[in-house]
């Protein structure tokens, strides 16, 4: 068994697609209509990992609070310094054991976006 897909009910579409294209480096796998709104699914190269992106009007908005999705790379300094010359105010790279570094971000609708590297 593994985990397949998030889905988020965002607030503003195109801005949720820019921070998880540039902060996790999924790419669009697939995009349409859906009513009066939108769907997107943003995928890792692999297509193990899957964000679906929901824009619709007259739907209540998921706020972030109490909620965060962990992302493993293999650049987090890189990662780091491109979340603070972006304006994203990522937190301090934390280190809490000798296995583990990651600093955290938030995305457009206040969920909290782990990024994580293994050493």
């Amino acid at each position: 068994m593994h985990f397949q897909q998030l889905t988020l009910m965002v607030k503003n579409l195109e801005e949720s697609i820019e921070f998880y294209e540039t902060i996790t480096e999924l790419t669009i796998s697939n995009r349409f209509k859906a009513g009066p709104g939108e769907i997107v699914f943003l995928k890792n190269g692999s297509g193990e990992t899957e964000i679906e992106l929901v824009c619709m009007p007259q739907m209540d908005k998921f706020e972030g609070k109490g909620f965060f999705i962990c992302f493993i790379t293999d650049k987090l300094d890189a990662m780091h310094k491109f979340a603070q010359n972006k304006g994203l105010n990522p937190s301090d790279i934390r280190k809490p054991d000798a296995e583990n570094r990651y600093f955290y971000v938030y995305d457009p609708d206040g969920v909290s976006v782990q990024l994580k590297q293994k050493l």
